[in-house]
């Protein structure tokens, strides 16, 4: 009786989905334009809505308006990373805003974009140039913990020491000193005539990079961006995120016109997210495959509905065991299947495990090229060849990984082109899954762009930017049947000794016919990158890696 009772309670929890699955928790939104009655946004503060705008702070020459704050926040938190799996999202986001000085050349403090720890409120005496954000140059602890995007046209090197002494864009982490930081001269003479701005903050979780493009109508542009940013290290599970604008004793308007944000994290294990109330947030969530919504509730209802629930629940409950347990003989019959498989073709070749461990002196720091969320890219060198190569190790920590692993070897291997980086061989032994490529001795393209070395000439930019569109020429139109690649962008874009560039990392690449054009999939890829009926629809095609392009 007491087993029964103990599958029967077990059963019920079922109304929750199986871990097994793979889900997306996302948040996807457009304010065009803000209504007071509107439930979508919180504000805190001094923050309002008036004639269809956020007003954060207001720039009347009032005593009341000096040494104000106000914030706007999304109403449900966003899941920002999953401890089961160590994945993490990715998100942009793009508003319109105004700071208008109404002419007067001595303006304050600024307005900015973050995230903070959910639940979080205004901290105290966070006014004037502490932008809302912390009561102190850094943050103390981790409830006052944020990741911030300032726009700041306050510079005063008597009261505030850490900014620049020019109007400026900066990138901040729990602390106003900002880490990445960019003067803004043509600022000023929007914030005199309150006109209209614009920026985009992207956060790519794979590259750990933070990224803001901000300009003006008049094609005024500044970016900036700050990598490795590993969020994880700085914030929580489940953040809220918004705006927040303060004055001092100087003083301006801070306004948002408009406000769209897209985010998307992969959980593996959603029953763990719910069951843990540690991580459960304040508010609801959104998630689902694609854009399917769940919500939690109680099953306990009618008595009468009991039976029913009991035997949908056995067999539900069977059912799942069934999979279970043919998923894990599935993962241990695929080893030998894969090498079957793989080792069908030309060119690549299997690697032990031992023999790459060799060749990277047993993956040692020293010969780390990179690293991202798969895991790490190291610099080795195969005796029996006297080759030098790349090899990507990488971490197994969700099926997916492994699947991308499975896509990039069976993708690749049969691509030959002077524009896609050849896949030299491959591993996968005792849980290890490593992929060997040919050695590019200039790195990724994105080092070049936004790392602290010299410029890139515009005769190289253009053969770079020429080199790929001839590599997905090549997968679009001169196949047998398309290969979209699904994740261009420039953190995928190696370039050799003479900064020929070459397309890699194919572990989302997905096959389309020619003649069909667009599949319909889940959502994959970098945001900022993806096309919007990949977001929306899910829809692949080569004009969506165009896109990316």
């Amino acid at each position: 009786m007491k087993e029964a009772l103990t599958q029967a309670v077990f059963i019920l929890s079922l109304s929750i989905p199986s871990g097994n699955s793979e889900f997306f928790h996302n948040i996807s939104f457009n304010f065009p334009s803000f209504q007071s009655n509107d439930q979508g946004i919180t504000f805190q503060g001094n923050a309002s809505v008036l004639n269809s705008i956020i007003q954060l702070t207001l720039g009347k020459t009032l005593y009341q308006c000096k040494s104000t704050v106000g914030r706007a926040i999304y109403h449900q938190p966003m899941h920002l990373w999953d401890s089961s799996t160590g994945d993490v999202a990715d998100f942009v986001t793009h508003f319109t805003f105004a700071m208008d000085s109404n002419l007067n050349l001595n303006h304050a403090d600024g307005l900015v974009f973050s995230l903070a720890p959910n639940g979080s409120q205004i901290p105290e005496h966070s006014e004037g140039c502490f932008l809302g954000l912390t009561g102190s140059l850094n943050s103390t602890n981790s409830s006052t913990a944020f990741v911030a995007v300032e726009f700041d046209p306050f510079h005063d090197n008597v009261t505030n020491t850490w900014d620049p002494p020019c109007e400026h864009v900066g990138i901040d982490v729990n602390s106003l000193a900002s880490v990445s930081e960019s003067c803004v001269s043509w600022m000023n003479y929007n914030i005199l005539h309150g006109q209209e701005l614009h920026a985009q903050v992207t956060y790519d979780s794979r590259a750990m990079n933070l990224s803001v493009v901000f300009g003006d109508d008049a094609e005024n542009s500044t970016s900036l961006h700050y990598q490795p940013l590993n969020l994880t290290e700085y914030l929580p599970e489940w953040v809220v995120f918004g705006f927040s604008a303060t004055t001092g004793q100087a003083f301006e308007a801070h306004s948002i016109f408009s406000w769209e944000f897209n985010s998307s994290l992969r959980i593996l294990d959603p029953v763990n997210v719910w069951n843990n109330p540690g991580n459960t947030p304040v508010g609801g969530m959104t998630r689902g495959k694609k854009n399917e919504s769940w919500v939690r509730g109680p099953i306990l209802g009618l008595s009468s509905l009991v039976f029913l629930i009991l035997v949908a629940g056995f067999g539900w409950y069977g059912y799942r065991l069934k999979r279970n347990r043919n998923d894990q003989s599935g993962e241990e019959e695929n080893v030998p299947r894969m090498d079957e498989e793989f080792e069908q073709s030309k060119g690549p070749k299997k690697y032990s495990y031992k023999v790459l461990a060799i060749a990277t002196d047993n993956f040692a720091n020293t010969r780390l090229l990179g690293k991202g969320g798969f895991g790490g890219v190291y610099e080795g060198h195969l005796v029996d060849v006297d080759s030098h190569v790349a090899i990507k190790k990488i971490t197994p920590n969700s099926k997916q990984r492994v699947k991308e692993y499975v896509t990039e070897v069976k993708t690749i291997r049969h691509l030959r082109h002077k524009n896609l980086v050849e896949l030299v061989g491959w591993c996968h032994e005792r849980n290890n899954f490593l992929l060997v490529y040919e050695f590019m001795s200039n790195g990724s393209l994105d080092s070049h762009l936004f790392e602290d070395k010299a410029p890139l000439t515009w005769e190289k930019r253009y053969n770079i930017a020429q080199g790929v569109a001839f590599g997905l020429k090549y997968l679009h139109e001169d196949l047998k049947q398309c290969v979209v690649h699904r994740d261009i962008k420039s953190s995928n874009i190696l370039l050799d000794a003479h900064f020929e560039a070459k397309l890699g990392d194919f572990g989302l690449a997905q096959v389309v016919d020619h003649a069909k054009g667009s599949e319909t999939t889940l959502v994959a890829g970098t945001m900022g990158y993806l096309a919007p009926e990949c977001i929306y629809m899910g829809k692949v095609s080569k004009e969506s890696d165009v896109y990316s392009f």
